[in-house]
């Protein structure tokens, strides 16, 4: 059970950009991408990480008008995917094809907009259009019927873990044989007036109104909550057997999947990470790696007070001060069921090209972070084992390990 699977196939749309080498680029840079949002205008909190330039009628058609904007991100990045695998689906084995998308909030512009309608012009005018927008597993069923996949189908909702879990079952349909491919990952855009009040009213959010760029400061002492995002991030995941008999490139093995329940708060995680280290621990098992293998994390690193100090902590406990941290959320915000996804092809993509992105905004270390976290330029190192670390509301841990 623990047989690694290729990563064949990469496809991102992020606040870095549209496609995987302009989101790659961005993260290597350490550049913020936050930036006031007009959508928010007249809020305590009026900036956010969105997508530049995405234009859903231009990359898909007419079609685009019907579907929710996390469905739109969650296509263009398959079609990417897909294409970078260097696959046709016009002659694949369709049964043998599964998806796995992650999302852990679904079409919140349709609800929220709709619900306005329905307040103003009553019930008729409500759009018929409003549930199958709204869903959160239309991103895996409108990718199935995009590509004639017609193998298992679903959507994982572990809240900020929702991409990292949809890949960790990924693994494990290769692994069992109910596939040959899994097209899997994650997707969110749920930047909407009341998704945001809700988190800022938790005081989940950064405040810094005067400075956006400066909010997203992973394990910076000067941090003082998250920056969200919209983004879509889609792995091809195949047998290594499989991938090496098509004669394609691979980026990564997907070595171990491990995942924990904190059991402790609706919001808060544990203050020592004890679920984090379940999780990180059952991915090395499954991976078959020790501590010690580890040269690189990809911190969950999402900017809040508390989530940082956890991480850091359960980081330095279970993996020492060798590992090299990065958290690409200082520069593309917190995308949601759509962060695990972007990250895990983060993590892939520096095992590819042997080198860390930099931690952006990473002005002063917290001391009470004893972990040595990568900032202010990219680090070109060798790289061999890396874990994802995927945290969400619920107390919900999934953990990716990946190898060269």
């Amino acid at each position: 059970m623990s047989t690694p699977v290729a990563i064949t196939g990469i496809g991102l749309v992020t606040p870095g950009g549209i496609g995987a080498a302009a989101s790659w680029e961005a993260v290597l840079r350490g550049e913020s991408t936050a930036t006031p949002d007009p959508v928010l205008e007249g809020m305590d909190v009026d900036f956010s990480c969105r997508i530049p330039d995405f234009d859903a009628n231009a990359l898909l058609g007419r079609r685009a008008r019907k579907l929710d904007r996390f469905v739109q991100l969650a296509l263009v990045a398959a079609r990417e995917a897909i294409a970078d695998a260097d696959l046709d689906h016009e002659t694949w084995d369709g049964p043998r094809v599964g998806v796995v998308l992650g999302c852990g909030m679904g079409g919140a512009p349709t609800w929220e907009e709709q619900h306005g309608v329905l307040m103003e012009r009553g019930p008729n005018r409500v759009s018929p259009h409003l549930i199958p927008r709204m869903i959160p597993n239309m991103a895996a069923g409108h990718i199935a019927m995009d590509f004639g996949a017609h193998g298992p189908n679903l959507a994982t909702a572990t809240a900020c873990a929702s991409g990292a879990t949809a890949i960790g079952y990924a693994l494990d349909l290769l692994r069992v044989g109910r596939c040959d491919i899994v097209i899997a990952g994650g997707t969110e855009a749920g930047i909407t007036p009341l998704s945001i009040a809700g988190f800022n009213n938790m005081t989940a959010l950064s405040t810094r109104r005067d400075d956006p760029t400066a909010a997203s400061r992973p394990f910076d002492a000067g941090r003082d909550g998250f920056v969200a995002a919209e983004a879509a991030g889609v792995l091809v995941l195949e047998r290594v057997a499989d991938a090496d008999a098509r004669g394609v490139r691979t980026y990564a093995k997907l070595a171990g999947y491990g995942a924990s329940a904190d059991g402790h708060h609706v919001t808060a995680p544990d203050p020592q990470g004890a679920g984090g280290e379940m999780a990180v621990r059952a991915a090395l098992a499954d991976a078959g790696l020790e501590p010690g293998d580890i040269d690189h994390v990809n911190a969950h690193g999402t900017s809040t007070p508390l989530n940082d100090v956890s991480e850091a902590r359960m980081i330095a406990r279970v993996l020492g001060d060798r590992p090299a941290v990065t958290s690409t959320k200082g520069v593309t915000g917190h995308a949601l069921g759509g962060a695990g996804a972007i990250e895990a092809a983060f993590s892939a993509l520096t095992l590819h090209h042997q080198v860390i992105p930099p931690t952006a905004n990473l002005d002063s270390q917290d001391p009470e972070i004893q972990i040595d976290v990568v900032s202010k330029a990219p680090r070109e190192t060798k790289v061999e084992a890396v874990i994802s670390d995927s945290f969400g509301f619920g107390g919900q841990n999934a953990v990716l390990a990946f190898t060269a």
